[in-house]
């Protein structure tokens, strides 16, 4: 088993280049983010050391985020939805309005027919109208269009390492 460590993620045309066992290393953590360095180690064959190291790297550059992942419903928030926003002025500055508003937990500027799509979780109905009021008093927000979610079939994070 190799001590050996590489250095920090290398940076190409933007990106960040991985090498396999870094992405290994994401995989076994996408499966269990709470796996020990020790057995981590194990799996991809690195000393524990090493794997502490390499992974403290992945969480500097950004690469990694080790969080806890919940269901919204079992914490009382009921509503959940995602909205699609049309904009009429600057794009960048109405997203970064909207990702202040508590309640919404995602904003990606889109293609298409929608410039932002906004996923917001909410407590209740009273309180998805309230964010929507918030949002559509955004300047450059030109409409919105909600699409309540019903049930969820799949949500998965272990993408990018395959």
């Amino acid at each position: 088993m190799s001590g050996q460590s590489d250095p920090a993620p290398a940076r190409r045309g933007g990106g960040i280049v991985l090498d396999e066992t870094a992405k290994r290393i994401i995989e076994v953590l996408q499966e269990d983010g709470r796996r020990s360095y020790a057995a981590i180690g194990k799996a991809v064959g690195l000393s524990e050391a090493a794997v502490r190291q390499r992974v403290q790297r992945l969480l500097e550059s950004g690469v990694v985020q080790v969080v806890g992942v919940t269901d919204p419903m079992m914490l009382g928030f009921h509503r959940q939805a995602m909205i699609g926003v049309r904009t009429d002025g600057d794009l960048n500055a109405a997203a970064d309005v909207i990702s202040e508003i508590p309640g919404v937990e995602y904003v990606v500027i889109t293609a298409g027919s929608f410039d932002l799509l906004v996923e917001v979780v909410a407590e209740d109905d009273t309180r998805l109208l309230e964010i929507l009021a918030a949002m559509r008093a955004v300047e450059s927000v030109a409409s919105t269009e909600t699409f309540l979610y019903l049930k969820l079939r799949k949500q998965t994070y272990a993408w990018g390492t395959r």
